[in-house]
């Protein structure tokens, strides 16, 4: 099911269901010493790797709780191999599996913390599975959480994350991301990878030039990724275009514009692969998207290029990293998250095509000093 289809029928219909199910909810206390927690995280891939401090701190207060994940088959690699994860639940979003997973862990847990900002699937998920439910309280799904958060958005999203854990009063510090987990599978094979394609580590930058396909407008014009590209090869850097398979042909329309040679590794690895690819590289310049997530928390710098957007809530967290935000037309912000909002710049992308390429050249000059 696309994400346009999901967003109309959890839109809709969630809202109902919602709105029914919190005629149900009654007050319960606060569960002192859960045996079993479930974190419901099923999108962004970028929002999973920010709720990751969270969740680590949720298992550092509960110790002796089971504590499980419930992702999906698109964002289920940023928890795997997590040693403070206890079990990772893979939920299709397919109404009828999506019922058959409720009525297996009707509920099966004792404490449920919904870290998804705004669909209602997820609340309706904590509903059936979940004896005591933490939830934002924005929406028809906030009816359905015992313990309601409210969603400020003038603060970064994993600080966000951090307030549902907080309201039940663990202590969540976040100073760093969490690096995603790759094997040595995966180091073996990007080694590989890295050799064929004659680059080298010490020289290596990745662009990360897409954007996931809920947000379009977030793209930076490809004809500065092409020219930002020419200038890093000609101070002597070897450039690596990364995506999914699907982002092939735009990373393409990139290389044809350049006059330098540069790699397109679009498709050719997995997000346990682009984690330690990431690691590996001295610098990574990217959209405000997933890879732009993964780089910071594999330790990379950083450049994130924002318009539709605010940096405040989305920046690649990180000591050196980088965010570039200049835009000057009235619709930025146009998307809020929680709000499930993705709107189009009114001024033709306007807010994207005011970062101009000297701006990004300058940063890369400051980071790679």
């Amino acid at each position: 099911m696309n994400i346009q289809v999901i967003r109309v029928v959890d839109r809709w219909a969630g809202s109902v269901l919602c709105s029914l199910g919190g005629v149900l909810t009654g007050k319960r206390p606060i569960p002192q010493s859960p045996e079993t927690i479930a974190i419901i995280q099923l999108w962004g891939i970028g929002e999973s790797i920010l709720t990751l401090p969270s969740i680590t701190a949720v298992k550092d207060h509960f110790p002796k709780a089971r504590l499980t994940v419930i992702a999906t088959k698109r964002n289920k690699c940023v928890f795997s191999g997590q040693p403070f994860i206890d079990v990772l639940q893979v939920m299709p979003l397919k109404p009828l599996q999506i019922l058959s997973f409720c009525s297996k862990h009707r509920r099966a847990f004792d404490l449920v913390i919904d870290m998804e900002e705004y669909l209602n699937i997820s609340a309706l998920v904590s509903f059936f599975i979940g004896k005591f439910r933490v939830g934002f309280s924005h929406g028809a799904r906030a009816g359905l959480y015992h313990k309601k958060v409210g969603y400020n958005d003038l603060q970064h999203c994993s600080e966000a994350f951090a307030d549902l854990a907080r309201s039940l009063g663990i202590k969540v510090k976040i100073k760093k991301l969490i690096p995603v987990h790759f094997t040595d599978a995966d180091t073996k094979k990007v080694n590989a990878m890295l050799k064929e394609s004659k680059l080298q580590k010490d020289r290596l930058v990745l662009i990360a030039p897409s954007v996931a396909e809920s947000a379009k407008q977030r793209m930076w014009p490809l004809d500065r990724f092409a020219s930002v590209a020419d200038h890093l090869i000609g101070e002597g850097k070897q450039v690596a275009f990364i995506g999914i398979g699907q982002e092939q042909p735009v990373i393409q329309k990139i290389l044809d514009m350049m006059k330098q040679k540069a790699e397109n590794l679009a498709g050719k690895t997995t997000l346990p692969e682009t984690a330690c690819l990431a690691a590996q590289a001295i610098l990574l310049i990217g959209n405000d998207s997933g890879p732009m997530h993964l780089s910071a928390a594999m330790g990379a710098k950083t450049i994130g290029l924002f318009g539709p957007n605010l940096p405040v809530r989305f920046r690649p967290l990180g000591k050196d990293n980088v965010a570039i935000y200049k835009a000057t037309c009235h619709c930025s912000p146009a998307i809020n998250i929680h709000k499930g909002e993705f709107k189009d710049c009114e001024e033709d992308g306007a807010c994207m095509k005011s970062i101009q390429v000297e701006d990004v050249e300058k940063e890369v000059k400051r980071l790679l000093q």
